[in-house]
């Protein structure tokens, strides 16, 4: 996800989309501790995002 792509998005879209992460990333935890994630380094790609997004809605806010 580009960091662009982001800016242009509201702040309540960006609370929707931080959620939606956040389930990626739990669905993603889970499969890797029952051994079916193929590439254990989209869950840092889905990390860097979750921080991204983050960071956008703390500037929003601020």
């Amino acid at each position: 996800m580009k960091i662009n792509e982001l800016r242009e998005m509201s702040a309540e879209a960006l609370a929707k989309k931080l959620d939606e992460l956040k389930q990626e990333l739990f669905n993603l935890r889970f499969q890797h501790a029952i051994n079916q994630l193929d590439n254990p380094h989209k869950i840092a790609d889905v990390k860097r995002d979750i921080a991204r997004v983050m960071t956008l809605l703390n500037e929003k806010n601020a």
